[in-house]
């Protein structure tokens, strides 16, 4: 079962789609958009990836930083990115330290889960019914935006 609204969202500190480390820290003062997702280059995933490109401007305008985690290393998600010219990071969660922490853990792979985190830390949006091809635009709505 995914946290709750209201909850502290878990620290974390894992490397990105080019090998940087990020952690939640990182984006203290934004809202953050946190979607887990099964597997990269997969059907569902690919349509929930490139809503979020094709939306990237309206949440870039809106200082909302959007990362997308899987447990796929930072090769498949290089290939990915370059595949489908995503526009924002997606983390390794190769661990799955993340998966375990913000309870998404589908057996060895994310459950497509999204948080909103705000700008203090706090989970302010839980979406654990996606549809992957208008999840972009659904988030952006459940913020008011």
């Amino acid at each position: 079962m995914p946290l709750a609204v209201g909850t502290d969202a878990p620290a974390f500190t894992v490397k990105d789609t080019t090998g940087n480390t990020v952690s939640l820290s990182d984006f203290a003062g934004k809202t953050v958009v946190l979607y887990f997702y099964p597997k990269d280059d997969t059907p569902g995933c690919t349509k929930q990836a490139c809503s979020f490109r094709d939306a990237q401007s309206q949440y870039s305008g809106k200082d909302v930083v959007v990362l997308g985690v899987s447990a796929d290393d930072e090769g498949a998600h290089q290939a990915f990115t370059q595949k489908y010219n995503l526009n924002f990071p997606l983390l390794a969660d190769t661990n799955h330290s993340l998966i375990k922490a913000y309870d998404v853990d589908g057996g060895g792979y994310a459950k497509r889960v999204t948080y909103v985190i705000d700008p203090s830390g706090k989970i302010i949006h839980v979406d654990a019914n996606v549809n992957t091809t208008s999840h972009a635009s659904d988030i952006l709505a459940a913020l008011g935006l």
